[in-house]
């Protein structure tokens, strides 16, 4: 066991977990964030993404101790407050995105960290962030949301931009 500190949804944290326990059994276990949803467990489908420092990340098979240190944001703590969606969200209700929604929390994730990189992503960027799987196959809505939430961000503002990373090397592990 080792004692792994981090942030989560803007609140310092301190876990006692063995250092490779995937990081979604933590957020779920010992924090009991449940919108963060197992799917595969060797992070191709994307249910699992939350993010590190703002990147994307498969919660599902990154060990809980390369987190230590750093700024985890799952689903729970996207939204500006109890009272208001993300942009993100407000869009994906608006078009009716999921059908089952299994896969929603991370395909919102994705959304998100793309949105905070380009506020104006061509379909070509759209597909490249978008990786996450739909087994519904909803994959025509939620282009739509990300163009949709893409507007708002540019009118409003809505969410800050962060530096783009040069490649997924810096968050490996």
């Amino acid at each position: 066991m080792a004692e792994i500190a981090f942030t989560l949804n803007g609140r310092e944290q301190r876990v006692d977990v063995e250092p490779d326990t995937p990081l979604l059994w933590v957020v779920r276990e010992q924090f009991e964030l449940t919108g963060t949803k197992f799917g595969c467990g060797k992070g191709l489908c994307g249910a699992c993404t939350v993010h590190m420092d703002g990147y994307p990340i498969r919660s599902c098979s990154f060990p809980v101790s390369a987190v230590a240190g750093r700024q985890i944001t799952t689903i729970e703590g996207i939204a500006p407050s109890l009272d208001e969606l993300h942009p993100v969200q407000q869009v994906w209700m608006a078009n009716s995105v999921p059908q089952c929604g299994y896969c929603q929390s991370g395909q919102i994730m994705a959304a998100v960290a793309l949105l905070e990189q380009n506020t104006n992503p061509s379909d070509d960027e759209i597909n490249a962030a978008m990786s996450n799987i739909c087994r519904c196959g909803t994959y025509p809505r939620i282009r739509t949301a990300v163009k949709q939430a893409a507007s708002l961000i540019r009118q409003d503002g809505a969410v800050s931009i962060v530096e783009p990373r040069t490649s997924v090397q810096e968050v490996s592990v």
